[in-house]
């Protein structure tokens, strides 16, 4: 048991935390040796089972970021960017791997943990599960198959409390479609049309965030043309095909070199 890798997930209050917490202790590859929360959170200093309503499972909630990773393989990572950005540093140091989730990352952001990246083994990704990966290919295919005849238009919905838009997931999917293109995502990119907008630009690609009640993930890739339109969709219905996909990457990384990896490296797409 001791020489399974030892897994720490950060935000462990949270929905997403609490889910990922789940997912680990489920893992027969995996065992959890930390849970971390920030200073003044209520669940600091108490045993994790507990604070999730069960029974204590021998692991402290603590906001001692650095000496939790001492002891860690991995770390899983849904929190804020500026508590990813902090924590990168830590699991270079304690040369564990880190599997970020987070979304609403800056540049700014992406270069700290870029740094971290050459001492530490990163598994960045907007989205975690399969699915969802395997759209991301499908729509840099489809992109590069059609010509600018066809507008892209990028849809995606979410539960009321997310803070970012677009989503990462939609980010991902419009990477892929300017991939597939042959363009920079910067410089075609339309988000959130308002007021009197002027025609669409051809060769754009469109954003737009829906929010509302408690939906997972939806995303929808449009092509669309004169007389015909094709989509793309994946419907997420539980949280926990993210926290799965989460603890494969955690696994996964535990031989691979210091760099940046994302999820279609950890599926093999």
């Amino acid at each position: 048991m001791s020489d399974l890798p030892g897994i720490v997930v950060m935000g462990a209050s949270g929905r997403m935390g609490q889910m990922l917490i789940k997912e680990v202790r489920a893992n027969d590859g995996a065992r959890l040796v930390g849970a971390l929360e920030r200073p003044g959170n209520d669940w600091v200093g108490r045993d994790v089972g507990e604070c999730m309503g069960g029974q204590p499972i021998g692991v402290t909630v603590s906001d001692d970021a650095l000496e939790t990773m001492a002891k860690a393989q991995a770390v899983i990572d849904f929190t804020a960017p500026s508590a990813t950005v902090d924590m990168a540093e830590i699991a270079a140091q304690a040369r564990a791997v880190h599997v970020i989730g987070t979304t609403g990352l800056s540049d700014a952001d992406l270069e700290q943990i870029a740094l971290a990246g050459r001492h530490a083994t990163i598994v960045r990704a907007g989205n975690m599960s399969l699915g969802v990966n395997l759209l991301v290919q499908l729509t840099k295919q489809v992109a590069a198959a059609l010509d600018e005849d066809f507008d892209i238009e990028i849809i995606e919905a979410h539960h009321h409390h997310k803070v970012d838009a677009p989503s990462g997931t939609a980010l991902m999917l419009g990477e892929a479609a300017a991939e597939g293109r042959g363009v920079d995502l910067t410089k075609v990119s339309d988000r959130g049309r308002d007021g009197i907008t002027g025609a669409r630009k051809r060769g754009d690609i469109g954003f737009h965030a829906v929010r509302g009640g408690d939906i997972v993930g939806e995303h929808d890739v449009m092509f669309a043309a004169p007389g015909e339109r094709i989509v793309l969709r994946h419907l997420a219905t539980d949280r926990a095909i993210f926290a799965r996909g989460a603890v494969k990457a955690a696994l996964w990384g535990q031989d691979k070199k210091p760099g940046e990896y994302s999820m279609l490296d950890v599926l093999g797409l």
